[in-house]
């Protein structure tokens, strides 16, 4: 008979950063905006030659204008699995009319949201909540973004950047309620943004610290997963992990994506093309790459 530890509880897919756009290429940056569409396409070809609860995509589906979605969007019919989506801050880089409907045209229930697939929760973060980008300039959390990194810059931090946002204290409370409910109810619990929270990097939130501490308080807690930082990154605290994927929208040929297989003591992070595979173990810090 096969361990308990052996049999997978849950699998998904994971696509960070496709950032695509009907526009030349950025060579400086390596950033091949066209090129995402057949890199999705590879990327879905694979998912659905695999049993897999979902597909997550971690944010930047576009990266400019909202007649891309039109482009991309169809692409991600094709996935004979579920689709979800969280927000990036390229997501908002449309005409200010459509900025309250971005989460809508991606289907999504709410700007963040969690959702859970038997004892495993899953808290889907909006990170662009507070920011100087996803609102109208007379939204006062526009004004609120403002406060926020200018108290950064004069701290002289290196995450005080425009493109990094934060979480709303009514989102803050509301992770924590979700936090709280979970381990309550005997459920773990992984946590979906755009922004990296750590290690510290100059792509991470402006409020990394404080939800950084709420949620290593949390016994059930078991990991962050992000983009936004396109390079990739790794780190752990306290022994759960924070893991960033690169972004799809790099290099010219090369794709990047990944499958998440959930354990009870593991999880296994399968990377395709450019995306590193780890053997993450709950509790012990350790994240073997593979």
């Amino acid at each position: 008979m096969q361990n308990d530890t052996e049999m997978p509880i849950l699998r998904f897919g994971i696509v960070a950063d496709p950032q695509y756009a009907n526009i030349p290429p950025h060579e400086a940056m390596n950033r091949h905006y066209g090129r995402s569409l057949a890199k999705l396409t590879e990327a879905i070809a694979v998912f659905n030659a695999t049993e897999l609860d979902f597909v997550m995509t971690l944010g930047d589906i576009i990266d400019r204008d909202w007649k891309s979605f039109d482009d991309i969007l169809p692409v991600y019919e094709t996935l004979r699995h579920k689709a979800l989506f969280l927000l990036g801050n390229h997501d908002f880089a449309v005409a200010p009319e459509y900025l309250g409907a971005v989460a809508g045209r991606l289907g999504m229930p709410a700007r963040y949201y969690d959702f859970a697939i038997g004892k495993w929760r899953f808290a889907v973060l909006d990170g662009s909540d507070v920011s100087t980008f996803s609102a109208p300039s007379d939204d006062p959390r526009t004004a609120l973004a403002t406060e926020r990194l200018q108290a950064l810059v004069a701290e002289g931090a290196f995450n005080a950047q425009t493109w990094n946002g934060s979480l709303s204290d009514e989102q803050f409370e509301w992770l924590k309620q979700v936090m709280e409910k979970a381990q309550t109810d005997g459920e773990a619990v992984l946590v979906l943004g755009h922004y990296p929270v750590f290690p510290a990097n100059s792509h991470n939130m402006w409020d990394s610290e404080r939800i950084i501490g709420l949620l290593t308080g949390f016994a059930c807690f078991r990991g962050y997963f992000c983009g936004h930082n396109h390079e990739g990154n790794f780190g752990e605290v306290d022994g759960r992990p924070f893991v960033t994927f690169k972004g799809m929208v790099d290099t010219a040929d090369e794709n990047t994506f990944a499958i998440v297989t959930v354990f009870k003591d593991r999880i296994e992070i399968e990377g395709f093309g450019r995306e590193e595979s780890r053997v993450i173990h709950f509790g012990v810090r350790s994240a073997v790459p593979t």
